[in-house]
């Protein structure tokens, strides 16, 4: 049996939701948000429109590993929420949810991912000693990123 998993992060801005939901709507920011160990590179042609339906493929190198990814946007709420699901990548499900909320003079960020890892017993054993990890470490640089992207004056 595969085992599924949650992964919530939540932080504040001090930014407007229809900037921040702006500036996360957009794909080609998304290296922006992506630690450099991942060596990710968007495969699809920029700019990129987002709707439902909207598909991108990237390429990532994850410990050594070369990856293409492909994600479509399944649930598209501007400037509240949208949702991207993995079509073909790593994982056996990557369902992540994007809220935005206006919240105290600036914008919660609240992502909520669901996932699936392959491979039964060996990918329950696999997300143990080294996904959730890679998980976490992924979302606390993104944490920072935007933490330096959003209070930095004249960022």
């Amino acid at each position: 049996m595969t085992a599924s998993y949650t992964f919530r992060c939540e932080q504040w801005v001090p930014r407007p939701l229809e900037e921040v939901f702006t500036f996360f709507s957009d794909a080609a920011n998304l290296g922006e948000l992506t630690p450099t160990w991942l060596g990710f590179q968007i495969l699809s042609p920029l700019p990129i429109y987002m709707a439902v339906g909207t598909r991108i493929k990237y390429r990532l190198n994850l410990h050594g590993l070369p990856l293409k990814w492909t994600t479509e946007i399944r649930r598209w709420d501007p400037p509240f929420r949208f949702v991207d699901v993995q079509l073909s990548g790593p994982y056996q499900l990557w369902h992540h949810t994007h809220r935005f909320e206006a919240h105290a003079g600036g914008t919660r960020i609240i992502d909520v991912v669901r996932y699936r890892i392959p491979l039964g017993i060996i990918g329950r054993i696999a997300h143990a000693l080294k996904v959730r990890g890679d998980v976490e470490r992924i979302f606390a640089y993104r944490v920072e990123r935007v933490n330096e992207l959003f209070t930095t004056p004249g960022a």
